[in-house]
């Protein structure tokens, strides 16, 4: 019944004006495998033996953030029914800003640094999941299972977590203050290769899990009444669908850091690209276009700026201009 439902919400929809969306998919695959090419080959070819490997990893680390990021977006957008929301509302770039002040402020930035990878990448994840775990059951194992007080309540958490972080950040000392600073920006120049295995399998695993429900997905854009009139199990499908948005977004976030907006700015520029609302298009499409921007960004950041800045710094600037003009067009409907 589902399928059915999907199948008839796309034929009703609107063909949009150009190529047909499986043929904009396909353009920004060839996009996206050139950008990774020109990442991979440009002012290397004096040592592409040399070079090549060791950006091999660096581009892994961007394409599994990015998808990572730009589905959780996607599918945090679709159970909202809202375009500037992102998972990052829920707190946990927050919370993540929190567990890096408190081991250095607890442990101090030696003990911190001669931790394992895999350790510390474990500990955050499991951080993250389980306050966004505690936080869907006590909200939806109520009376109400009101997904907007979920979001509430995140903005909360989000914004004690932060004022915790900013009170220790103030009293620990200067230096230690400075690799907190560092680690609070996402980078992906010094990804540990034995992380990417595990984020590769994770990030597979959920893409798979969400393609597979890519039809119940358009049904679950129509708004609950709608949907549960169809037959889906609202609760259920959306309480699935946070949970593996929360997933994403720790996985995405221990390995490179927290980068706000780029959500947000991939998303909304799917749909654009996209011209249709159908997941099967959307979600490939942001996934995509999250690739081009951050491979792109950084083959620009390197070989035209020479690595005078942080590529998250302009993707945040950047994707806060388009906060910005989402709230201005949305206040004058």
């Amino acid at each position: 019944m589902l399928a059915d439902a999907s199948a008839t919400l796309a034929a009703t929809e609107r063909r949009p004006a150009g190529p047909r969306p499986g043929l904009r998919v396909a353009l920004l695959g060839a996009a996206a495998a050139l950008v990774v090419l020109g990442f991979l080959v440009v002012g290397a070819f004096d040592a592409l033996a040399l070079l090549v490997p060791m950006r091999v990893e660096r581009v892994a680390a961007m394409v599994l953030v990015g998808v990572a990021i730009a589905v959780s977006t996607v599918l945090f957008q679709t159970v909202t029914e809202n375009r500037i929301l992102t998972p990052s509302i829920m707190g946990f770039d927050a919370l993540y800003a929190l567990i890096q002040t408190s081991a250095v402020f607890f442990l101090g930035s030696g003990t911190v640094n001669g931790l394992a990878p895999p350790l510390r990448f474990a500990v955050e994840v499991a951080a993250m999941l389980v306050f966004s775990f505690l936080i869907f059951r006590w909200v939806f194992g109520g009376a109400r299972r009101s997904l907007y007080l979920v979001v509430l309540v995140g903005i909360v958490f989000g914004v004690l977590f932060r004022s915790l972080a900013t009170f220790m950040q103030r009293v620990i000392d200067p230096n230690e203050y400075l690799i907190v600073q560092d680690r609070l920006f996402a980078s992906f120049n010094a990804v540990d290769p034995t992380l990417l295995v595990v984020c590769a399998a994770v990030v597979a695993v959920a893409s798979a899990w969400v393609w597979s429900r890519r039809r119940e997905l358009d049904v679950l854009a129509l708004g609950r009444a709608n949907a549960v009139t169809l037959g889906l199990e609202h609760h259920r499908s959306t309480m699935a669908v946070l949970l593996v948005c929360a997933l994403l977004v720790s996985v995405s976030t221990a390995l490179v850091g927290p980068i706000t907006f780029f959500g947000l700015l991939v998303a909304n520029l799917a749909y654009l690209v996209a011209g249709t609302h159908r997941h099967a298009y959307v979600l490939p499409v942001a996934s995509l276009l999250a690739v081009v921007t951050l491979v792109g960004g950084q083959t620009i950041l390197e070989h035209v700026f020479g690595l005078d800045t942080v590529l998250s710094v302009i993707v945040e600037f950047v994707g806060g201009i388009v906060f910005i003009m989402l709230l201005v067009r949305g206040g004058r409907r």
